[in-house]
């Protein structure tokens, strides 16, 4: 089965809350042509593997913690070999991970003798991850309070997009510690972009870019591309999205982008 990544198109944060979380407001779209794969077969007892070494197979994974969340609140033993083929890259503000524990949590709560409502999947849900409930629905969404209150959102219009991450990832957590209060770079825009109906923007971004400054080099030199219309970072990054113009060429743009930063820059193109 398929783990779509996701993108903020919109992310506003208002304030800082008691529990040490952020009120956001963030409109998110699933992108199903960039989608981790997952395989879930029945076994003697609960496994868990992934593609990518570099992710933990442990408790640390969303994966896992989803399967364990559901163990508990079920009260059934989840016999299951689950394998992670990574497409998605992680760090990189597409939600990977929350849509791989979301993916499995659906799949693995259909084969329960009693299925949890939809009320309480989704509560199991935001305690395993802000954006984890986002997933368990289809289409875009409005995500408020840390994220998990979903709003149906009307289906955004066919856009040329293209991805580009860095070799590194950012953490969420330092992307919000200070999101409030960070200071912008000069001749970087950071305000909003209003195109199709949409408008887009990203708080995280002066917090983020201050840190690393790669980024807001990336965002600048696309922002002059004869092709590109808006650029955003996504999440907490460290993905920029490129929307580009109704003839802009996604190919040429990759290739000079990757000429001009890093051979190595991951990229993605396709249909928003």
């Amino acid at each position: 089965m398929l783990s779509p990544a996701k993108l903020n198109l919109s992310l506003r944060v208002l304030s800082k809350r008691p529990d040490g979380f952020h009120e956001i407001e963030t409109l998110m779209v699933k992108l199903p042509g960039l989608a981790d794969e997952i395989t879930i077969l029945p076994a003697d007892a609960f496994s868990f593997t992934c593609s990518d070494p570099s992710l933990a197979t442990d408790s640390r994974n969303l994966v896992v913690k989803a399967v364990e969340a559901l163990t508990e609140k079920s009260g059934q033993a989840q016999h299951y070999q689950i394998h992670l083929e990574k497409r998605i890259p992680h760090g990189a503000g597409l939600g990977g991970g929350s849509s791989n524990a979301a993916t499995v949590l659906l799949a693995l709560n259909g084969q329960l003798e009693n299925p949890l409502p939809t009320d309480e999947l989704h509560q199991l849900a935001a305690g395993i991850g802000s954006d984890v409930p986002f997933f368990l629905y289809a289409g875009a969404a409005w995500c408020r309070g840390r994220g998990e209150i979903i709003e149906a959102a009307p289906t955004p219009p066919d856009l040329p997009i293209v991805l580009f991450k860095p070799g590194f990832s950012v953490s969420t957590a330092d992307a919000y510690e200070n999101c409030l209060n960070a200071e912008p770079l000069p001749g970087v825009r950071y305000d909003s972009y209003r195109y199709a109906g949409l408008e887009l923007v990203n708080d995280l971004e002066k917090a983020v870019f201050a840190k690393h400054r790669y980024l807001a080099e990336l965002k600048d030199w696309l922002q002059n591309r004869r092709d590109t219309k808006a650029v955003l970072m996504s999440g907490s990054g460290s993905t920029i999205i490129a929307i580009l113009r109704p003839k802009g060429r996604a190919e040429g743009l990759i290739h000079t982008a990757q000429k001009y930063f890093d051979a190595n820059l991951w990229t993605w193109s396709g249909t928003l």
